[in-house]
């Protein structure tokens, strides 16, 4: 028995909206930025970076012993926190938090632009 596209699609296309809606549904502002806390007079704001990613897919296929079929999908979502803000006397400050990585990226750049410079005067 051969799939066509369109009974692939028929399959895959309710299973990609419900693991859609899984996802859509766990992307809350509460679950990207936290609770503010209040101390002394300051509040502060959790910021973090989310990413979300999902997939799916069905197939179908004959074998020695018979037809097969198949669908599954699946999604995840990384979250990590880059800052906060803070909040004081009517005013708002973003504080980013510095990871080992950051450095990294501005020495690599640095040392790019260095690179550029020097064929400039050569």
């Amino acid at each position: 028995m051969a799939v066509t596209t369109q009974d692939r699609s028929e399959l895959v296309n309710p299973l990609l909206e419900r693991v859609g809606q899984t996802v859509g549904d766990n992307a809350m502002a509460s679950t990207i930025f936290g609770d503010p806390d209040e101390r002394a007079g300051v509040t502060v704001v959790p910021v973090a970076k989310a990413r979300f990613g999902f997939g799916g897919g069905g197939g179908s296929g004959s074998r020695e012993e018979g037809e097969g079929q198949g669908r599954g999908g699946g999604g995840g979502m990384a979250v990590s926190p880059i800052g906060f803000i803070e909040l004081r006397d009517n005013s708002a400050e973003f504080k980013r938090i510095s990871t080992p990585r950051d450095l990294l990226a501005l020495v690599a750049a640095a040392s790019l632009a260095l690179l550029a410079i020097r064929r400039l005067f050569d």
